[in-house]
């Protein structure tokens, strides 16, 4: 009966020795998780923070691009009204060298 009790008894060291090695790696593993848990919490509010900063970018993208179109279109209609003011100009001259190449004429016409 004493050896099936020393037998018994190295089966309970070997068990307790096999539960203590469970017992670590669970701890290790619950330390591994937790930094996992932790890293993936930095990074996800990383992603808030980022995602809002995206947002505001293109807010202040989509601002700009309407002033931008805006302004094409008010430097166009600009454009296009100093070229009427250019054509009108031009008209204008040739109709007074007209006026003065007759009144030159009247007036050489007179003198002769």
């Amino acid at each position: 009966m004493t050896q099936q009790g020393a037998v018994l008894q190295g089966y309970n060291n070997e068990l307790v020795k096999c539960i203590e090695d469970l017992c670590m790696q669970k701890e290790e593993l619950n330390k591994q998780i937790q930094q996992a848990e932790e890293e993936k919490n930095k990074l996800q509010h990383e992603i808030q923070v980022l995602s809002e900063q995206l947002e505001c970018v293109c807010e202040n993208l989509a601002q700009k691009v309407a002033s931008r179109n805006e302004l094409d279109k008010i430097l166009a209609e600009t454009e296009a009204a100093y070229m009427k003011i250019l054509d009108s100009s031009r008209t204008l001259l040739n109709v007074l060298k007209k006026e003065v190449g007759s009144l030159k004429h009247s007036a050489d016409l007179k003198t002769n």
